[in-house]
């Protein structure tokens, strides 16, 4: 249901409204479909046409789907060899999907600009608007760091009354930069769900686990992480563990270790009725991030 509104973000919009073209959209349960796969090794067409594939095979609609951390390539140091500006293949692939989905992609990818690589996550929406966030996070102990230039800005964007914050693997370990809080002039807290793409280890898997359901916790938030399985070109094991994890801290879905694609129902009221019984981002210490 659609209602007629001015401004953007406005005093006295309702917690869980969204404006979109001038007009109030409630937000309504939200549709998220996570793809858990093996990825080919630093092979881009064979990637994209892994994906594809699996995307024609969920079947039904869905409002978001979800890819693992760089999904066309698998999580390289040696970003010359597939890294490509915006525009190009993998960006095109993205429009196309979206498109032909209806459906919000999420993914990162290799992206070369002016002189530095990027793992940069693209939001991609039907139509072809779509918004960067640039992996804030390097994983220094596999030289990510020495290979990629850091992200500085934070994304949260609306979709479908939702106010997402999608976030990049490693990023999961930094609290402070996945922190949610209340927007008084919003009246509403800044997100609502957390997206996480990765290729998380298997030998670390206990601590994605964990982190995901402390990241919901402490922000009164849906938690969402994708990731890999299979061996990549380093010989650097994953098995997956997907999750779906709410606000309490309660595993929705758990993908457990073999490739699925699985759609999952955010249910915006058991969000909205959480968030007013247990209101303890009201008491949320403030500070600046440095």
């Amino acid at each position: 249901m659609l209602r007629k509104r001015r401004g953007y973000f406005g005093e006295g919009r309702s917690n869980f409204e969204e404006v979109l073209n001038g007009f109030v959209v409630a937000m309504k349960d939200l549709a998220i479909t996570l793809i858990q796969s093996n990825i080919h090794w630093e092979n881009i067409t064979a990637n994209l046409a892994m994906w594809e594939e699996k995307i024609w095979a969920i079947g039904k609609p869905t409002d978001v789907i979800v890819l693992p951390e760089m999904f066309s390539s698998g999580f390289t140091m040696q970003p010359a060899t597939v890294a490509e500006p915006m525009n190009l293949t993998t960006f095109k692939w993205m429009k196309q999907m979206a498109d032909q989905t209806g459906a919000l992609m999420i993914g990162s990818f290799v992206a070369r600009e002016n002189g530095q690589y990027f793992n940069r996550l693209l939001w991609m929406e039907p139509g072809g608007d779509f918004k960067t966030y640039d992996k804030r996070h390097l994983f220094r102990m596999a030289q990510e760091h020495a290979s990629y230039a850091s992200g500085s800005a934070r994304l949260i964007a609306p979709w479908k009354g939702w106010n997402i914050c999608p976030l990049v693997c490693y990023d999961l370990r930094f609290p402070v930069w996945s922190r949610n809080a209340w927007v008084s002039g919003q009246q509403r807290m800044a997100y609502d769900a957390l997206i996480y793409v990765a290729n998380w280890p298997e030998a670390r898997v206990t601590a994605w686990d964990t982190l995901l359901r402390a990241r919901a916790i402490e922000n009164l938030s849906y938690a969402v992480g994708i990731n890999r399985t299979g061996i990549d070109g380093n010989g650097v094991a994953y098995n997956g563990h997907s999750a779906v994890v709410g606000p309490k801290g309660e595993t929705i879905w758990s993908a457990g270790e073999t490739e699925t694609a699985h759609t999952v129902i955010l249910d915006a009221e058991q969000l909205k009725a959480y968030r007013a019984k247990f209101p303890a981002y009201l008491d949320a210490d403030d500070f600046s991030l440095q």
